[in-house]
């Protein structure tokens, strides 16, 4: 007997960004007039609410997520849509910003040789094996955010560093995230997941079979006081 996987709502919001972004990234890097055009509305949305930027409403079609899902899942609740258009809105915008001049993709998938993750990527733009106070409270300030305009700001200012320093980030987690980060007991376990990729990516030089993924000392309190 076959099973079949019914993804979950977070899964399907990941899924319809990496849908997006994908051909977008493929022609941008080869500069397919149209894409590099709808990156450049794109830009225009970055840390700002979907509501305010409707050149974009015909741009993101998130037409899949109104749709019943052929596999057997239920449709999405009127909540349940706002808050996946909103996280995927926030995360294109942002991922243009990124992608923006840059000759190589700034979104690819999470791997575990290779993280993909918001924390792992603050955390490459810090020496190995130091912690760059500044950058870290950047993190801290993301994942204290009091709303989504604050974070999609916050994170707006974490991408530009990421961009300088050509560091990708996996935008369909970060869509999946920002989902959940709405959801109304959804912050501590994106925060928590922000922490852990922070501490488990290990510069390439400290790949060893016996590094440890994090140490019982090595913890950033993301809702940290001066994260204000």
């Amino acid at each position: 007997m076959t099973t079949v996987t019914v993804p979950t709502s977070t899964q399907r919001v990941g899924q319809l960004t990496g849908e997006i972004i994908h051909p977008l990234q493929r022609d941008y890097l080869v500069d397919q007039s149209y894409a590099v055009a709808a990156l450049a509305r794109l830009r225009r949305g970055a840390g700002k609410e979907f509501s305010q930027v409707p050149d974009l409403w015909g741009l993101i079609d998130t037409g899949a997520l109104h749709d019943q899902p052929k596999d057997g899942g239920r449709p999405l609740s009127e909540d349940e849509l706002t808050r996946a258009e909103d996280a995927v809105h926030v995360v294109l915008t942002l991922w243009a910003l990124h992608q923006q001049s840059r000759g190589t993709a700034m979104h690819r998938p999470d791997r575990r040789y290779a993280p993909g993750g918001l924390g792992a990527a603050v955390r490459r733009l810090m020496p190995p094996g130091e912690i760059t106070e500044p950058v870290r409270k950047r993190l801290v300030r993301a994942g204290t955010a009091p709303d989504l305009p604050a974070l999609a700001q916050r994170l707006r200012d974490i991408v530009v560093l990421l961009r300088g320093a050509d560091i990708p980030l996996d935008y369909a987690l970060l869509a999946e995230q920002l989902y959940r980060w709405q959801e109304p007991v959804g912050r501590d376990g994106v925060r928590r997941a922000w922490g852990r990729s922070f501490h488990s990516y290990r510069a390439p030089q400290d790949n060893g079979a016996d590094a440890p993924a994090s140490s019982d000392d090595d913890t950033t309190d993301l809702t940290d006081k001066d994260a204000s």
